[in-house]
């Protein structure tokens, strides 16, 4: 056996290794061990998770990660950050991946009701995405994984954070300005000057406003050729002014020559081709002084 591993390529080697500790007691646990680090290794985030948000108790969570293990799967659940699954097999391409990438919140009625981590591996022609959902318990631990749907988990998070009755409260999260702007949109729908859908719609811009919702406003950025060409016109005109107001300097001189008006001029050392013209008690352009004596 060691001259065959010693003439093979070392990652067959470690197969072939493996595969003859399978025989022995206790060797279970190593390869599952090796299977793991190889498929974890593969793991590519397709986003950047969101910024942590929602109940301020809430935010001790970020950091942690829990882990809870289901037939041949281990799944690793991290608040604010991500969550994977890891398939405990014997296979050299057993599975692991992300289930979903932390987003956003879901809100009903002025309560969090969980967490969406999405934008996760590709299955199909779709992206995995996980529902978190929260129950009452002594301790916090990742309690159970199904998947309702196709690609669509759902994540049951026990944790004492969620026993007091106001623990998921929507509204005391917010600053005093977007809980006056809610106020407000409650007012006017009581007062029926907005439709029950425009009041969801204001809501949905607050929450979005306080990092509970992923927004889809869009940012356009001018780039910054944009401000480069703005001075490029602003010379532009300015040169543009300058030649009309040497064109209205000749006109004034013309005018005041056919009248035997008289005037003095005074040449300055420009370039050739470029007269300066000075008139005396000559009045702002609009004004016309001088033409009153016509």
């Amino acid at each position: 056996m060691h001259f065959v591993c010693n003439g093979i390529h070392p990652l067959l080697r470690l197969v072939v290794v493996c595969a003859s500790l399978f025989n022995r007691r206790g060797a279970k646990h190593i390869w599952v061990e090796q299977s793991l680090s190889f498929s974890g290794s593969r793991l590519q985030p397709k986003v950047t998770p969101s910024p942590v948000s929602g109940p301020a108790h809430f935010h001790q969570l970020a950091g942690k990660c829990f882990i809870h293990t289901e037939s041949t799967y281990k799944y690793e659940f991290c608040p604010f950050h991500n969550i994977t699954q890891h398939e405990q097999s014997f296979r050299w391409n057993a599975y692991s991946g992300i289930l979903g990438i932390w987003q956003e919140w879901e809100m009903v009625n002025n309560t969090f009701t969980g967490m969406w981590m999405r934008d996760g591996d590709a299955c199909g022609t779709r992206n995995r995405e996980t529902k978190v959902i929260f129950v009452c318990s002594a301790s916090s631990k990742l309690a159970q994984v199904s998947e309702p749907s196709t690609c669509v988990y759902s994540l049951t998070f026990e944790t004492p954070l969620v026993c007091h009755p106001h623990s998921l409260l929507v509204y005391p999260t917010l600053s005093e300005t977007l809980q006056k702007e809610w106020d407000e949109a409650e007012q006017a729908r009581y007062e029926g000057l907005i439709t029950e859908q425009g009041y969801n719609n204001l809501l949905k811009g607050i929450f979005e406003d306080a990092g509970l919702l992923k927004s889809e406003k869009v940012k356009i950025k001018l780039p910054e050729v944009v401000a480069d060409s703005g001075t490029h016109n602003s010379l532009h005109k300015c040169t543009e002014d300058l030649e009309k107001q040497r064109e209205e300097v000749k006109r004034l001189r013309s005018l005041l020559t056919q009248h035997n008006i008289p005037f003095d001029s005074e040449q300055t050392h420009e370039p050739k081709g470029q007269t300066t013209t000075t008139v005396k008690e000559q009045h702002p352009r609009g004004d016309h002084g001088l033409l009153d004596q016509l």
